[in-house]
């Protein structure tokens, strides 16, 4: 395909409720693949670890047991369907690297089966149920995009959604959509509390989308799973941050068109990229600037 800026891609993300049972995962997955490619996806993005619930409620090493060395079965029966389908997809994955090197992974599988990439979550948290630190080594992937058939793929996961230095290099490798699997929700049933999360998700990716001028997915789990209830929301917004089609809190299929001529058009209008001085900014790699010194 000639991915030229007059090309318009159809961009699919798998919101999905998850099971205890990861082959009826893997089966629900595909099978919402299949219609989201039947609807004219292109690129297909599934949620964070979507294979299993979200295990990182606890701390437990039983739980290891879930993880896959890749290539996975897991890996090579979505490799198999991107061919078929002549699709992208993004695919979430515990992946177990090496005895006790785990990481919280995505794969980027191009349009003819091969694998394009990998990509390992970077920022890991450890906050009440999200006991991350436990399972996963911090990626050491580095901030990178990937060729595709149909553009150049950018992946952040979850976590990372927050930090704007992460989508920023990102965008600097050339990334034309920004793709963020999430496993995130709510640990109560305050109303208030939990829109106002939803509200500030929202917002921070909308933002990485502005200011780099890139389309950008983010998709999210559903359903309640022992202490969380996640609240879906999966949405893909354009360059300028419209929201161009999202989801509700029930499993659905997110589709939008994103005319790659609007990241230029943007780009122009919004020279953000252009007007970073970059000879300003040593201060970013310290944790902590104290005028004092």
């Amino acid at each position: 395909m000639d991915n030229t800026n007059e090309s318009t891609i159809s961009v699919g993300l798998v919101q999905m409720a998850c099971s205890p049972d990861a082959s009826k995962n893997l089966v629900n997955a595909v099978g919402s693949i299949r219609a989201a490619s039947k609807q004219g996806a292109q690129i297909i993005c599934l949620p964070e670890l979507f294979l299993t619930q979200y295990f990182c409620q606890k701390e437990d090493p039983k739980n290891f047991a879930l993880a896959e060395p890749l290539p996975s079965p897991t890996s090579i029966t979505l490799s198999n369907l991107a061919k078929e389908l002549q699709i992208v997809l993004i695919v979430p994955l515990f992946e177990k690297r090496t005895q006790g090197i785990y990481h919280n992974t995505a794969i980027v599988i191009d349009a003819d089966g091969s694998i394009a990439g990998t990509y390992r979550k970077m920022h890991i948290p450890d906050d009440p149920c999200f006991f991350e630190k436990f399972y996963f080594t911090p990626g050491d992937t580095g901030f990178k995009s990937f060729h595709t058939r149909y553009g150049k793929v950018g992946v952040l996961i979850c976590w990372d959604q927050w930090f704007p230095e992460a989508a920023r290099l990102t965008a600097l490798s050339g990334a034309q959509f920004l793709f963020y699997p999430t496993a995130i929700g709510y640990q109560d049933e305050d109303a208030k509390v939990s829109e106002q999360q939803i509200s500030a998700w929202e917002t921070i990716q909308k933002s990485h989308a502005i200011s780099n001028g890139v389309f950008l997915g983010s998709v999210n789990r559903v359903g309640r799973e022992n202490a969380l209830t996640f609240w879906g929301r999966s949405f893909i917004c354009n360059p300028f941050g419209e929201v161009i089609s999202q989801a509700e809190n029930e499993p659905q299929i997110v589709i939008a068109k994103c005319p790659l001529f609007e990241i230029e058009s943007t780009r122009q209008n919004w020279p953000f990229l252009r007007d970073r001085r970059v000879d300003a900014y040593q201060g970013l790699s310290k944790l902590y600037l104290d005028n004092d010194e």
